[in-house]
Parts: structure tokens; sequence; C-alpha cells
């Protein structure tokens, strides 16, 4: 008598294995554990299609109540005359012949919307996209709703609406995969150097979306989390960089430093300061640059009197560099350069910001402004109701400003990915725009360094 066909089924993001026929070892299936807790084989959501190909290849028999899709293209059709650029039908093409898995990398401005687009027109199944913020999905579910004219569901900022194309956040992902898992043959996450974060890669781990696309112009982590990439999603499939589309498909631009100097008075408090902080980090032997060495700082720091002192130290002198009164008149000359063009100022923190918005009345976007007001900022900015608008990292990535053709960065971090993100804000092709991001450092400072260590990226070279 035949033995019944082993059967695979889907349990809260992971693949249940059923029925096994004695001659098989499952323990042998790509991802297959034995779950001592529940007694069953089990493995994650994302080694479904690496099981189904080995039961495939080796003729074995299988029934599947995992999959919840149909297993045949949607039919969808995209309603435009748009034509591809080259790089996006390179990326589609590359992405199709490479197993329909991996991350593209495109600078900011030059269409990985678009690509995305193709690769869901092309494969036709069930797709649910990913962003990591609500604007972003806003964003996404009106252009996707315009490509392809069927309903276009969203779960996140109040709203719980599943379709066949469905854009969520990696927050609302995570909460509700074991209600989704099963439901998408394709997997997009925007962003998608936000994936490797402890719980939002459980989003990968715990779908059986056979097919996955990430999309990023900033690939790499500052905890090198990117090489988690290849085994949640793919390895990079296609990549360009800046250097190589601007002029055709981005804004030529150009990068500029601008040095000011402290005033004797900034000057005397930034180096009393400095030499504060530093005494107490050589008295407890803690090195700032080595491995977690501002979380030693802070743990020390935080355990005497002195400690305290030196942390308050190191503040102060953050607070001068980023807020030094050279800035200002920087920052005014810059503006002054630029008549008529609209400009993006970026400051490290949200104090520097509504002292800026305060000083020139200009309006001001943080992680505190609601997401109406943020929205009518934007839309005067691009308008040109607005010609200026301050931030601090709010609009580091996400947020499309193109007719944004100066940037100023007054005060940031040494992240190269930061200061890429920042370029990218001005380099969307709009009319014949000239873009230039100026670099405002005070001399003499810390921030001599933090600008060279963002700079290596070939973006600025």
């Amino acid at each position: 008598m035949d033995e019944t066909p082993l059967t695979l089924s889907y349990d809260r993001g992971t693949v249940l294995l059923g029925d096994v026929p004695k001659a098989l070892d499952p323990l042998t299936l790509p991802g297959v554990r034995y779950d001592e807790r529940t007694l069953v084989y089990r493995a994650q959501g994302r080694d479904y299609r690496a099981i189904v190909e080995h039961l495939i290849r080796e003729k074995i028999p299988y029934t599947d109540n995992a999959r919840g899709w149909p297993n045949a293209p949607t039919g969808w059709t995209l309603h435009t005359d748009r034509q591809p650029h080259p790089h996006q039908a390179e990326a589609l093409d590359v992405w199709w012949k490479t197993g329909r898995r991996g991350t593209v990398v495109l600078p900011t401005g030059t269409g990985k919307t678009y690509v995305a687009v193709m690769c869901m027109a092309k494969l036709g199944r069930p797709t649910l996209i990913v962003t990591p913020t609500l604007d972003l999905l806003r964003q996404w579910q009106d252009q996707l709703t315009t490509f392809f004219q069927v309903e276009v569901g969203a779960v996140g900022g109040g709203d719980y609406d599943f379709q066949p194309i469905t854009v969520t956040t990696y927050d609302s992902a995570y909460i509700h995969l074991e209600r989704w898992g099963n439901k998408f043959g394709l997997l997009i996450f925007d962003e998608v150097h936000h994936l490797p974060g402890a719980t939002y890669m459980m989003t990968a781990t715990g779908s059986l979306a056979p097919f996955r696309l990430g999309l990023t112009a900033t690939p790499e982590r500052a905890d090198g989390g990117e090489d988690l990439l290849p085994d949640l999603i793919g390895p990079i499939v296609y990549r360009r960089e800046i250097g190589e589309l601007s002029g055709e498909y981005l804004a030529q631009y150009r990068t500029k430093r601008v040095y000011i100097d402290l005033s004797k008075d900034e000057l005397e408090e930034y180096t009393k300061a400095r030499d504060e902080y530093k005494r107490f980090l050589s008295s407890c032997g803690v090195d700032l640059g080595g491995p977690n060495g501002w979380q030693k700082f802070l743990f020390t720091a935080t355990r005497t009197p002195d400690g305290m002192a030196a942390l308050r130290a190191y503040r102060r002198q953050k607070e001068i560099e980023r807020s030094a009164s050279g800035k200002f008149t920087a920052l005014e000359a810059i503006i002054l350069k630029h008549p008529g063009e609209r400009s993006l100022v970026f400051t490290a923190d949200n104090a520097t910001v509504y002292k800026i918005a305060r000083r020139y009345l200009v309006p001001a976007i943080t992680h505190q402004t609601k997401t109406k007001e943020r929205k009518q900022v934007l839309a005067k900015f691009h308008s040109g109701e607005y010609s200026m608008l301050v931030t601090s990292q709010v609009l580091n990535e996400g947020v499309d400003v193109p007719a944004a053709s100066v940037g100023v960065v007054l005060s940031g971090s040494g992240s190269i990915k930061e200061n890429v993100q920042r370029l990218g804000r001005i380099l969307r092709k709009y009319g014949d725009k000239q873009a230039t991001l100026y670099e405002v450092i005070a001399r003499g400072t810390a921030e001599e360094f933090t600008s060279d260590r963002r700079r290596q990226h070939g973006a600025f070279q």
C-alpha cells in the first residue's frame, strides 16, 4: 500500500512537515529541524523554497498546504507608457536571471520604485512591500494604484487591509507576520538596510515568499549587518553608484567644504570642556574610538560625580561645535549665494534645528513634527512657497524633495551612509538644476576628522 505523501503546512512563520514517509530522513531537507517542544519537524518560512526545490529535484511526492497564494500569474499589467532607463532594465534582467532573489542598489532619484514595479508585473505573484515609514507606505500605495489600477492594501498607521498587493511598514510586518507569512509570493523590502535589525529580520525569516527583492541606495550598516542580507533575501545582484548616473539620470552636482573659526569665547569654552572629558577618559582607560567605546564611556561616567561632569563636558563641546556662531554666518552667505533656489539644511540635533528655525523664520521638520504638518511643509517647499527647510535626521532617507538643489550640512555624524543619503536628497532630476552640497566645519575641532570619515565614498572624491 502506497504511503501518504509528505505534507507541508504553514504555522506562524514556519513550515511544518507531516506524514513523513519512513524512507525519508526529514533532517536531510534544507533548514529542517526537529522541534522538541511540539514533536514535529519544522523549518523557518524562508526555507520553503529550498525545501520545495529539493522535493521536486529528488522526485519526492508531497502535498503543499503551506502556500497560501495562487500558483498562477495574476495578470497584472502596467498602465503607463513610461520606458525604463537602461539601468532599470538591466536591474530587472539581472534580478530575474539570478533566481528572482537579491538586492538592487541604486542612488536616490534613479527609479528604484519603478524597478520593483517592473519586477512585480513580470513575475505576477501577490506582493507585499515593506517600508520603513508611514510616509513611504503612502507613497508606494499611491504609485502602485496608479501603475496597476487595482486596489492596493495597507497595513499600518491605523489601516489593516490585506490585498494581493499590500504595502506595510517594518514594524507592522513583524507584528502581523503569522497572519500574512504564507500569503505572498514576492516580498519587496524598501530601504532594505533596515532589515537586519533583530526583530525586523524575522519578517524575512518567517515569510514563505520564494521571490524577494531588496532596494536601497546604501546597503552598508555601521554594525556590519548587511552581511545577513544574502541569507534573508539574496545577494546584491545589481549596483550603480552616484558618479555613474549623475548628469543623465541624476542632477549634476558639486560638494564643497566651508571652514569656520570658533570665536575666542567659544574656543576657550570648547578647549576647557574637551580637556575635562579627555582627562577622565585617560584616567579610566576608555577609548571612545575602540569597540563599544561610547557604551563604556557612559557606563563608567554615570557611576561617579567626576564622570558625570566629564559627560556634561563632552556634550557641551559637541553643542559648541554644532551651533558655533560662525556657522550661522556661513549659512547666511551660502543662502545668499543661491537666490531663488530651494535649500535643505541638515543638523545633528533638534536643538540646532529649532534655533535656526526661530532665527530665520523658516519651517523645520524633526521626529516631533506631526504627519499632517510634515506633508504641508514639504508640499509648500516643493511649490516654492518655502525656499528653505531645516531638519535633523528625519529627511535623510525616504522623502522625495526633487526641487531641492542646495544642501547644507551644518553638523552630522561620521557615517558615510548618512552623508550619501543627505547628498541623495538634492540629486533627483528637476529641470536643469545644478546641485550643491556644502559641509560647514568648525576648524580645529573634532568635526574635521568627522568630515574626513563621512566623505570616504566615491561620490565625494
